[in-house]
């Protein structure tokens, strides 16, 4: 069984202590300096705005990201299925 890991990640200047599985570390480390770095973005860009707005901004650009690849993942999938039905009714059809 995989230990936990207990690390600091560290997200618009704040630190959270998370425990974690030894396994996500790097995708964890990853998704903050996603974050960090869209947050630096939008400071450089925004400089009169409140670092809420900045988090929020970050918030929803990454949910549009992961509505737009739940949508091609459904898509990829409803094709995969339809490829099925296809060779099943060519089958059907080449034995009549």
């Amino acid at each position: 069984m995989d230990e936990k890991l207990a690390i600091k990640v560290q997200i618009a200047e704040r630190f959270y202590p998370l425990k974690i599985e030894r396994r996500e570390e790097e995708r964890i480390r990853k998704a903050a300096k996603l974050i960090n770095d869209r947050l630096l973005q939008y400071k450089q860009r925004y400089t009169d705005k409140d670092p809420q707005d900045f988090l929020a901004m970050a918030a929803l650009q990454f949910v549009i990201q992961l509505l737009d690849c739940e949508s091609k993942q459904n898509f990829l999938s409803l094709e995969e299925d339809l490829k099925v039905l296809s060779d099943e009714l060519d089958v059907l059809l080449k034995e009549e």
